[in-house]
């Protein structure tokens, strides 16, 4: 499968490859930064979850303060020693006007203590006959029904207080204490007072922050039993298949609806106190952030493609344009113009290419043009090449006639020097083969040598040394022969006296180095050096030495040719360096 979509992705057209490597590009700095948005946002929620948390525990924390005072109230009230001696008057007299005014002494010391606190309803106080006196900002009268649920309470706590939920009859939360006489410390059960609370009125001044968010506030007894509920609370909510612990949030569905649940269990009473916010209130600034952020990194993403399409056009086009110049070339049609091309060559690398384009197809029509006449001239040079033939043919013929001729008279010098002259000549005629055997170059120079002797006798001394096994080397034709041609006309020619010319083979390695010296006047370095560089400006027809080592290394390669030696007074000496190779 990797292979298939390698294989597809590298023959699709150079516009798609850059097209879709800005896209990777693109999604790749577009994953990475709504990575990190997605990453921002959830730390923000989790900052939100925590602030949420907090919230409700100081919301929790003030709430709890505000009943112990409750608490501490009601143990005021049970603890006073004019309430005490009230209720025991009430209970030792017969007299109902007797009972009339301590009832009212009664009420005016609840509201001395406290009844008018603005977190009390009320204070109801019963005396041992049930008889109730109240005071507070709203007095009202409780059912027996009510009344009873206080002295079941009061009964557990032995003196302790207790929180009396809400019921239909009294939608109030009450703080209930019984009152026993401790002024004689016989403890005798004095009656049981109720401080009616004000729980909504608290809510509002503790958690008035939350109204903007239209956040559910609910408290909850142990049994789950509402004490207080927002108006904007969730009917038949149950939050304990929503709590894990004493104290957390979540992400919770109901009713259809998201909601983000914050819980937290009292310290002080067996209270549980929720928040319940509605998602979309409480994260609404995060999801119309987050739209925006989608939304503009979509319409970046569709301006950026389209702008690197664009962009990426302004690079292939040129490119493309330039590969169909190529594929008409291919067909032969050099002399074309730019047509077709609907956008204006500019002066950057693809327009250089096409205007060095230009010039190199003007250049190889010239030299296709040049070549063709060239070809003409080589066809007629070969015509007249075989015309020319026919001459060397013709001296070979009269050669070997002076030959026969000089034999038969007895002149053998002669006969020899025209016998030698025919080899040589029918040699260099011979171009069929590069290399040849070393024995017959050496035939070769042995012939060269015979026709130079004749002519210079015994100023002539020609010595060859080699050995038998190196015959049968390859070597190229006509190295040798220049080379005795140079030393006698460079070395004999120019002394008087004697011309020692040695030829000698030796081996190093995997080469041969095949010595031509001479006792001649030699050379000065500046002409030695200039022959090394191949600057200087020969004598004759110029292709002895030089054609000699371009030869070799055409064929064998730069580590081989000639090597001269050479000092004025002192003679020369010329080494060729060729691999040793028979085939």
């Amino acid at each position: 499968m990797i292979y298939y979509v390698t294989h597809f992705f590298l023959n699709l057209r150079l516009k798609y490859k850059m097209v879709i490597l800005t896209t990777l590009v693109l999604l790749s700095f577009s994953v990475g930064g709504i990575s990190i948005l997605q990453y921002a946002f959830h730390l923000y929620n989790k900052e939100i979850y925590r602030q949420s948390a907090q919230v409700l525990q100081v919301s929790t924390n003030s709430m709890e303060a505000e009943l112990k005072k409750m608490e501490r109230l009601s143990y005021q009230i049970a603890t006073d020693r004019y309430i005490q001696s009230y209720l025991l008057d009430m209970n030792q007299t017969a007299s109902n006007y007797n009972k009339f005014l301590f009832g009212s002494e009664l009420r005016k010391r609840l509201l001395q203590i406290g009844a008018l606190n603005k977190y009390v309803k009320s204070i109801q106080v019963y005396d041992a006959q049930n008889n109730e006196y109240a005071s507070g900002n709203m007095v009202v009268r409780l059912s027996n029904k009510r009344l009873n649920t206080f002295k079941k309470a009061t009964d557990q706590t032995a003196g302790g207080v207790s929180w009396i939920p809400p019921s239909p009859e009294d939608e109030v939360v009450t703080a209930v204490r019984g009152i026993r006489e401790y002024l004689n410390f016989s403890f005798e059960d004095l009656g049981i007072i109720g401080i009616r609370v004000d729980i909504e009125q608290m809510m509002d001044e503790l958690t008035n922050n939350l109204e903007a968010q239209e956040a559910n506030f609910l408290i909850f007894d142990k049994d789950e039993h509402p004490i207080f509920a927002s108006e904007q609370s969730l009917t038949g909510f149950e939050p304990s298949q929503y709590m894990e612990g004493k104290q957390g949030y979540q992400m919770i569905s109901y009713q259809g609806e998201k909601y983000f649940f914050t819980y937290s269990a009292a310290d002080h009473l067996d209270w549980t106190y929720v928040i319940v916010t509605p998602y979309s209130n409480l994260f609404a600034v995060i999801t119309k952030a987050r739209t925006a952020v989608f939304l503009t990194y979509s319409l970046l993403f569709i301006l950026v493609v389209f702008l690197g399409i664009k962009f990426t056009s302004t690079i292939v086009n040129p490119i493309e344009s330039l590969n169909k110049k190529m594929k008409r070339v291919e067909t032969g049609d050099f002399n074309y113009t730019d047509e077709g091309i609907d956008f204006p060559v500019t002066k950057d690398e693809a327009g250089q290419m096409h205007e060095n384009f230009t010039k190199m197809m003007q250049q190889i029509n010239d030299l296709v043009i040049e070549n063709y006449k060239k070809q003409l001239l080589i066809k007629e040079s070969e015509f007249e090449t075989l015309q020319a033939q026919v001459h060397p043919h013709f001296l070979y013929n009269t050669l070997e006639s002076i030959n026969w001729s000089a034999q038969m008279t007895g002149q053998k010098k002669i006969a020899q020097m025209a016998e030698s002259l025919g080899y040589v000549l029918r040699a260099s005629i011979n171009k069929k083969e590069a290399l040849i055997p070393l024995q017959e170059e050496l035939n070769i120079v042995d012939h060269y040598v015979t026709i130079q002797r004749f002519r210079f006798e015994e100023r002539l001394q020609f010595f060859k040394d080699v050995e038998e096994k190196y015959l049968t080397l390859l070597v190229p034709k006509f190295i040798l022969q220049p080379l005795i041609e140079n030393a006698i006309k460079y070395g004999l020619q120019e002394i008087i006296g004697v011309c020692t010319i040695s030829l000698s083979l030796r081996e190093e390695g995997e080469k041969i180095i095949i010595t031509v010296a001479d006792n001649g006047p030699g050379m000065d370095q500046d002409y030695l050096q200039q022959i090394e560089q191949g600057s200087y400006q020969p004598t004759g027809t110029g292709i002895g030495i030089r054609n000699i080592n371009e030869r070799i290394k055409m064929l064998f390669g730069e580590e081989y040719g000639l090597r001269i030696d050479s000092k004025e007074n002192h003679g020369t000496i010329v080494s060729i360096i060729l691999p040793k190779r028979t085939e």
